[in-house]
């Protein structure tokens, strides 16, 4: 009897397959098997024969949304960054979208990153995806050489050991406290919708650093950040990171210093964080290409509380509601904005 996941990957190749045939999308973008166990890497289908290589899996991490607006630039005839987009219809790109995915998806529709007439969405509800370092903590660090997938479980198997792990033991964290697993906007849909989860302690993880005293969370995310590199791989992955210039790479004005200095290391991942305030998905890329382990999705992860508690908003659930830092109303909070009153100004 075929897994969920196997006939997932069978409906997501049936249609990619007729996309192509059709001609209705020029390229199809979805996943095929890595080079180790455990790992699926974005893969683009440009003909029916690629589409065979299609698949899916709980280890589909990387959100596929951060690789749509090049793609469908490269479908696009050249010009210069001034010139306006060709009239007529364009090649579209067929895509898969989960729900953190599917929303990242709008943001760059209002952002106008990509064109929603341009994409064909194939929606597929979220199950939750699995956090390779808790499967690597699970069997004590060992060389994992095979993963067999069920429904519920994971069969790991290396040299001189097998182990069965419920596959829920090690779903990322963002996945087990996603509360919209489906996709927001879609064109084909690939299996039935769930429906929004109910979590009450969504945000535990960001409330236990919350109330540290101001000392005690600012020596946390100097420890957090400490062995950071510098290799941008969490900027590089975010499909919300396609300003022309990163702001790290600017050198006039130069804003953060290239080193691993604290100063500079810790600009970074602040003024990073909150260019993804009121942005983010919590899709958790960003932590799971991070090669040092650091837990960033908690930076932006405050920040999206943050929104929904000021705001009432969260990003990409609907496309006609205005970003909340793109847009002011007169009702908005203004509890951030302090006045202090020097002593003998009373008056």
């Amino acid at each position: 009897m075929s897994t969920v996941n196997e006939k997932i990957a069978g409906q997501i190749q049936q249609i990619a397959t007729q996309l192509l045939e059709s001609k209705e999308v020029a390229l199809f973008l979805g996943y095929t098997q890595g080079t180790v166990p455990g790992a699926m890497q974005p893969f683009v289908a440009r003909d029916v024969e690629d589409a065979k290589r299609l698949s899916w899996s709980s280890f589909c991490v990387v959100n596929l949304a951060n690789y749509l607006p090049g793609l469908l630039r490269s479908l696009e005839p050249p010009r210069r960054p001034n010139e306006p987009p060709p009239e007529g219809p364009l090649p579209k790109v067929g895509v898969v979208a989960t729900g953190c995915w599917s929303r990242n998806m709008v943001v760059q529709i209002q952002e106008n990153q990509i064109d929603r007439e341009r994409v064909v969405i194939v929606g597929v509800p979220s199950r939750g995806m699995v956090d390779r370092r808790k499967l690597q903590e699970s069997v004590g660090q060992r060389e994992i050489t095979s993963i067999q997938e069920d429904d519920n479980s994971l069969l790991i198997r290396g040299n001189g050991f097998e182990k069965v792990i419920n596959r829920w033991d090690v779903i990322r964290d963002n996945c087990q406290t996603c509360v919209h697993p489906d996709p927001v906007i879609y064109d084909r849909l690939v299996g039935s919708l769930s429906g929004d989860r109910n979590i009450p302690d969504r945000f535990r993880q960001v409330e236990e650093i919350e109330a540290l005293s101001v000392e005690e969370r600012w020596n946390w995310f100097q420890e957090e950040i400490s062995s950071c590199i510098r290799c941008y791989a969490c900027r590089n992955v975010c499909p919300l990171c396609y300003c022309p210039t990163c702001f790290v790479d600017d050198s006039r004005p130069q804003w953060v210093g290239k080193s691993k200095e604290q100063v500079d290391t810790a600009l970074f991942h602040i003024v990073r964080a909150y260019h993804c305030a009121g942005r983010c998905t919590d899709c958790g890329s960003c932590e799971s290409v991070c090669p040092m382990g650091i837990k960033m999705r908690l930076f932006t992860r405050k920040l999206q509380k943050d929104c929904l508690e000021l705001f009432d908003f969260e990003p990409g659930l609907d496309p006609d509601i205005p970003l909340p830092l793109t847009t002011y109303s007169t009702s908005d909070p203004e509890d951030f904005i302090l006045t202090q009153i020097r002593k003998g100004d009373e008056k």
